[in-house]
């Protein structure tokens, strides 16, 4: 058991980085920083600071969606992390939301690789 930081990043599944999904970019980051895991967990509708809500609709091309990527680890491992990802932000241009929030890992176990 240890005490940790839970980062969540809520961002729109059509948000981009240069020309790659936002997500996917945030994704790739936390693991080339060597962070447990980043789930990337998809909402069925929500709505964000512009209060247009969205949802998963069927006959809709493009699925904008709500998303948020979840990280759990040590604090000297999430802090520098924030600071790395902090300007993918900036150049996406579009609205979203960091929460940081204290949290207690009861067990934590690595897989293997297959």
């Amino acid at each position: 058991m240890y005490c940790g930081l839970k980062l969540r990043i809520y961002i729109s599944s059509t948000d981009k980085f240069e020309h790659s999904p936002l997500y996917k970019v945030i994704v790739y980051a936390a693991r080339s920083y060597g962070l447990t895991g980043s789930p990337v967990l998809k909402g069925i509708m929500g709505y964000g600071a512009s209060s247009e809500i969205y949802s998963n609709k069927l006959w809709e091309i493009s699925e904008k969606i709500p998303l948020v990527i979840e990280i759990i680890d040590e604090s000297h491992k999430i802090e520098p992390f924030l600071e790395h990802i902090n300007p993918f932000f900036e150049k996406a241009g579009k609205g979203y939301v960091i929460t940081l929030d204290e949290t207690t890992v009861l067990k934590h176990k690595t897989g293997s690789k297959k």
